[in-house]
């Protein structure tokens, strides 16, 4: 079915991060298409030279369409933006109900080479910043006896089958990469079962194929993997972002299967 016409989070505030480009950007375009208020947050708000699309881009094209958005700088890195981003959206826009989870630093390499540096930034970003967003939004969640928090994933965090073991995941370093994100898929299913009285609902959502966008230079860069429209990572995510908390939640989910299985296709 085709949900063009339904205002399924009228009223609601989201909070995205990592909405610059990308995934985090068609999300929040789709969140607000749907009625909701929604601040944007990424490291900077203005265009740069490295990838195309802002902070900036992403507001100018909700507001063209009629919704609401606000840019709220922030280093998912850093605890005190973290905390910074929730009291602003939530000063400009009102109570978060509808977190996000997108934003993400990631690096590809073996893991003999992986400095710990790199290794701690991967987690900082991808597990903590996540785990203590959703900390400082649910507790308004629960006053209002509703909620929704979605963690984007990959399917990098499922276990390699083998063996053997297939040349991508001997070649490309993929294993911290798989780390954070069954960390997040983890999260995602405990908090679930943590909050579900509460009436909020917690998923994690990955590409089932992958989505070239900028900033995703492994995906853009090999001709071999398959690739799917953008639009269907921003549609699930609607989905479990307006779901019925009692029956859409704890689920490791990913875009195609899941719109196969609420019937449910891109406006």
């Amino acid at each position: 079915m085709s949900v063009a016409n339904n205002q399924e989070c009228e009223g609601r505030v989201a909070l995205v991060t990592g909405a610059s480009r990308g995934i985090g950007a068609a999300i929040a375009e789709r969140l607000a298409a749907a009625g909701a208020s929604v601040a944007v947050s990424a490291r900077t708000i203005a265009p740069v030279d490295k990838y195309e699309g802002s902070l900036q881009e992403t507001v100018e094209r909700i507001t063209a369409g009629g919704g609401t958005a606000v840019a709220v700088q922030a280093d998912l890195a850093v605890q005190t933006d973290r905390e910074r981003v929730v009291a602003e959206t939530e000063s400009r826009l009102g109570p978060i109900d509808i977190l996000v989870n997108n934003g993400a630093i990631t690096y590809y390499m073996p893991f003999t080479e992986f400095t710990e540096k790199r290794f701690r930034l991967m987690f900082e970003v991808q597990v903590r910043a996540p785990y203590e967003l959703a900390q400082m939004v649910v507790p308004g969640m629960r006053d209002r006896g509703a909620g929704w928090i979605l963690n984007i994933s990959s399917r990098a965090g499922i276990h390699p089958q083998g063996p053997p073991f297939l040349p991508l995941y001997r070649e490309w370093g993929f294993s911290a990469y798989g780390m954070v994100k069954a960390a997040l898929d983890r999260f995602s299913t405990g908090l679930a079962a943590e909050v579900y009285e509460d009436g909020i609902a917690v998923n994690s959502l990955a590409p089932w194929d992958n989505v070239a966008t900028p900033g995703a230079s492994t995906h853009d860069l090999v001709d071999d993997f398959a690739l799917e429209d953008i639009s269907l990572m921003a549609e699930a995510a609607l989905a479990l972002c307006s779901g019925d908390p009692r029956t859409l939640t704890g689920r490791v989910a990913y875009s195609q299967p899941l719109l196969a299985e609420l019937q449910r296709r891109p406006s």
